[in-house]
């Protein structure tokens, strides 16, 4: 009998599987989630419903906690890595736009594609100006 692994922000443990994975008391649960440091799910009737990149986060805060960093240090450390995850995934799609400008000009050229070639900034043998815009933040 095989089972389907959920995926990870499915949210389907009770909180007594999460504490019980997480080495936590339910009530510290409660109180993380009364704290703002995890919104866990909810069933039609209310109940808690934990998913795995929540019990990751337990565990995380969990051994914040345990290395002595208070609670709103906690809260800043977790507002950090969502920052950086969010500025981590915008630089990937400024990448990404960045790539299919320079595509772009090189077809638009007439130029085959070259490793070497560091498009936008055109080698010297161009003898004409290009301007390239940038958008604003």
């Amino acid at each position: 009998m095989s089972f389907a692994v959920p995926p990870p922000d499915a949210a389907v443990y009770v909180i007594s599987v999460a504490a019980e994975l997480t080495g936590l008391h339910p009530q510290t649960l409660r109180a993380y989630e009364r704290m703002g440091l995890i919104t866990p799910g909810r069933t039609g009737g209310g109940g808690r419903r934990y998913s795995h990149r929540d019990l990751e986060l337990l565990r995380q805060i969990a051994d914040l906690t345990a290395s002595g960093i208070g609670i709103e240090g906690v809260r800043r450390i977790l507002q950090l890595e969502q920052r950086v995850d969010a500025l981590q995934a915008r630089n990937a799609e400024l990448i990404a736009e960045l790539e299919a400008t320079r595509e772009a000009l090189r077809q638009a050229m007439g130029r085959p594609a070259s490793s070497s070639d560091r498009l936008p900034v055109l080698h010297s043998a161009m003898a004409q100006s290009l301007v390239v815009w940038r958008r604003g933040h």
